[in-house]
């Protein structure tokens, strides 16, 4: 059986590592047929690691050119909601790309999609946009439900609250995905020989230590706003447009590209090909892989149901045409 796809704002293709493998853990054939980002050099990565090019800007094509599929994934621009953004939400252009992938889900129909944007979405303009984010999906016909999930809580060493939206043609409920215990320790994402280029100033790293004294070790120090210092055995969240030294390992130097890319569940065969900062950016911008995984390890059952009950009606055993019919159909050819 095969379960096909299309990766929208698919940055580097955070959802699309975690549905190749989730779905061919259970027996079904993933197949990514449309992915799309206006970011050039997200479009790059994604090439590099996919051997596939993203269509560019999503609101240039229309959507009943976009391939039929099974599922619509969108980790949608989430500026316009997240608390270092400006909040303006729907005001805000890139808020209102949240209605492109609604045309695309009232053109083609899809069993389901999964919509993931950060945690701020929830309380937004006191829950507003969220309930109508709701509506424009349930008048589509889509039944939904949404959760926050720390990426602290599936496995990685990284703070990282996220919103998933997840909607079926039916009226079966998914399960959230419970806690997990154990992670990986900051130990398994670090790399031992770091250049010096990756070290802070001199500077720098006197300020922050005569500001705080860590109880972890190897720790993330984190720097916010109004200038405080803390530090745990994970790191806060990474962030796109963060100030070069907010987070630092053990005080004194930045996280390098692969070890970003670890934060978010990456697989270490993950081709970087991009220059330092458009990575930091990119980490920034994604998904945590292991967070996508575990929504999609509790939409199987209703994904597989919704398909087998699919497969059985095309072949005629439960649906308009019975077998009588298709051995009729297939007399009509030969004749």
């Amino acid at each position: 059986m095969k379960i096909k796809y299309i990766d929208l704002f698919c940055g580097i293709g955070g959802f699309r590592f975690a549905a190749d493998v989730t779905f061919t853990q259970h027996g079904t054939e993933p197949l990514c047929v449309f992915s799309s980002d206006i970011d050039e050099h997200a479009r790059k990565a994604y090439y590099a690691n996919f051997g596939e090019l993203p269509f560019g800007d999503i609101t240039k094509i229309n959507p009943f050119d976009i391939p039929d599929h099974d599922i619509l994934f969108a980790g949608f621009p989430c500026q316009p909601f997240s608390i270092i953004g400006n909040g303006n939400g729907f005001h805000d252009t890139r808020g209102t790309l949240f209605f492109n992938i609604v045309n695309i889900l009232k053109a083609k129909q899809p069993i389901g999609f999964v919509l993931e944007n950060v945690k701020r979405l929830v309380s937004h303009r006191q829950g507003q946009t969220l309930k109508t984010i709701i509506q424009e999906l349930n008048k589509l016909g889509y039944e939904v439900d949404y959760k926050v999930l720390n990426a602290l809580d599936y496995g990685l060493p990284q703070k990282r609250e996220r919103v998933f939206i997840v909607g079926f043609k039916s009226n079966h409920a998914i399960e959230w995905p419970k806690k997990i215990k154990e992670r990986l320790a900051l130990s398994d994402i670090l790399e031992k020989d770091v250049p010096l280029n990756y070290y802070a100033s001199e500077y720098i790293k006197s300020k922050r230590k005569l500001a705080h004294e860590t109880k972890h070790y190897p720790s993330i120090w984190h720097e916010n706003k109004a200038g405080n210092v803390s530090s745990y055995p994970y790191s806060c969240a990474l962030r796109a447009g963060a100030s070069h030294n907010y987070l630092l390992v053990n005080g004194e130097r930045r996280l390098t590209p692969r070890e970003m890319l670890r934060l978010q569940g990456f697989p270490e065969s993950f081709k970087i090909v991009v220059p330092d900062a458009q990575v930091r950016k990119q980490a920034g911008n994604a998904v945590p892989v292991n967070l996508v995984r575990s929504v999609l390890e509790s939409c199987m059952p209703v994904l597989k149901k919704i398909l087998s009950k699919q497969n059985k009606e095309s072949y005629g055993l439960t649906g308009r045409y019975g077998r009588k019919e298709i051995a009729s159909f297939a007399n009509c050819r030969q004749s």
